[in-house]
């Protein structure tokens, strides 16, 4: 009896010393991790800006340091920029600099600089904006083993407009449809931009093309050849189809130009050859469809004569509807691909500013 009793003596006593360690533990490991906390943290002011085609443009990025943290000023800053794909899959260069060194990569040589507004700005100035800048940037700061990121959203403004070509609609694959927006001053769409226009009122009933390689469209007014009478509104989505085998029409994405977009005055109505040399008569070249819709879109460019454009199609844009020059609503209007060698209309011009 009396070995039984000493035995649970013996067992609580050890059981209470096991708590305590376990307590004293626990309690160690809890302040260990404070003090281990982060020593560097990244921020952007604005998760979103916004600027133009040929604007100037500050990305935000500002971070801070620990300066009670062992160590701290003994490792250089490095500052990474990257731009992510809209797909996110991979992440395109852009800038790095640590110390004296820096480099620029791509397209964004001698465009693009640190601001350096104080010891710790990271933000990144992009100057001559293209359409390509448009998209998300992440800003990366390390410093040994600490680093830390934040993302910036770089927005532009300017119009989407759908497009398809000659041999009529359904007719690109992917990479057509990218080549078709560049043809026309202008780059393939976002699925934001798209979005953004459709919040603006675009209602398209064709499937067209997106950066991401998805096949959507927009729609404001539900009717039952676009996807129902009785859907809501919304950006409708094929999802997903082969880059190469796949066709459909395409939606691009343009902003403001560094020209002048106009009718050209002339005393007689011209065929398409005709009038690619009247342009080129008065300095200009014929205008091509992003410049039309940049015009009407960013300008309020309104005209009710139809005119040749480079892909040979024939519009005119409205931005004051009217009787005779789309009575309901503001928009480019499309007359066709009409026969090149029909006199039946005038031309639009684009000069460019040297």
């Amino acid at each position: 009896m009396k070995s039984l009793l000493l035995l649970v003596l013996i067992s609580i006593c050890w059981a209470d010393h096991l708590s305590d360690n376990y307590t004293l533990d626990h309690d160690r490991v809890i302040h260990i991790q404070a003090e281990n906390g982060p020593r560097l943290l990244v921020e952007a002011e604005q998760a979103k800006v916004f600027s133009h085609r040929g604007g100037n443009v500050t990305l935000p990025c500002t971070f801070y340091r620990d300066p009670t943290a062992l160590g701290s000023g003994i490792h250089k800053i490095r500052i990474k920029w990257t731009k992510l794909t809209s797909d996110y899959l991979k992440e395109v260069d852009v800038f790095v600099s640590m110390g004296y060194h820096k480099k620029t990569y791509g397209g964004y040589q001698g465009r693009v600089f640190l601001k350096g507004g104080s010891d710790n700005d990271a933000s990144l100035v992009i100057t001559d904006l293209t359409l390509e800048d448009y998209g998300r940037y992440k800003c990366e700061v390390i410093e040994g083993l600490e680093d830390d990121t934040a993302v910036v959203a770089l927005d532009l403004q300017g119009v989407v407009f759908p497009y398809f070509p000659r041999l009529g609609r359904y007719n690109l694959n992917f990479h057509e449809a990218q080549q078709a927006c560049l043809d026309q001053d202008a780059v393939i769409a976002s699925f934001d931009q798209l979005y953004d226009a459709w919040r603006g009122g675009l209602d398209w009933c064709n499937a067209g093309w997106l950066s991401d390689g998805s096949v959507q469209y927009p729609i404001t007014k539900p009717r039952e050849p676009c996807g129902g009478q009785n859907t809501v509104p919304g950006v409708r989505n094929y999802g997903f189809w082969d880059k190469d085998k796949s066709r459909y029409d395409v939606f691009c994405f343009t902003s403001n130009f560094n020209g002048r977009f106009y009718y050209l005055i002339h005393p007689t109505k011209l065929t398409y050859d005709e009038a690619v040399q009247a342009c080129l008569n008065d300095g200009a070249q014929i205008a091509k469809v992003g410049q039309i819709f940049a015009a009407w879109k960013l300008l309020g460019y309104d005209r009710c004569d139809a005119g040749w454009l480079a892909d040979g199609s024939v519009r005119y844009p409205i931005s004051r509807p009217r009787r005779r020059c789309s009575p309901t609503e503001a928009a480019v209007r499309f007359v066709g691909f009409p026969d090149k060698k029909h006199k039946l209309y005038g031309v639009y011009c684009f000069r460019a500013y040297n």
